[in-house]
């Protein structure tokens, strides 16, 4: 299984990484960060594949995406 972490401290909430998603495991946030934007989470992380689609599309590099053992 993997893990996606989103720095929302970095995420401004383009969507880029939901739509790029090819398991379709990605969406945002109801809630927003300090600048005021939803952020981006993973809202299937059993379903992730680790193909880190998110996080080469994502221009603030907020999301990483680690193996968990």
């Amino acid at each position: 299984m993997f893990l996606v972490k989103v720095d929302e401290n970095f995420c401004k909430g383009c969507q880029l990484c939901v739509v790029n998603c090819p398991k379709n495991i990605m969406a945002m946030s109801d809630t927003v960060n300090a600048k005021g934007q939803h952020t981006a989470y993973c809202k299937s992380p059993e379903d992730c594949i680790g193909c880190k689609s998110c996080g080469i599309v994502c221009p603030d590099a907020a999301i990483t995406i680690e193996k968990e053992d």
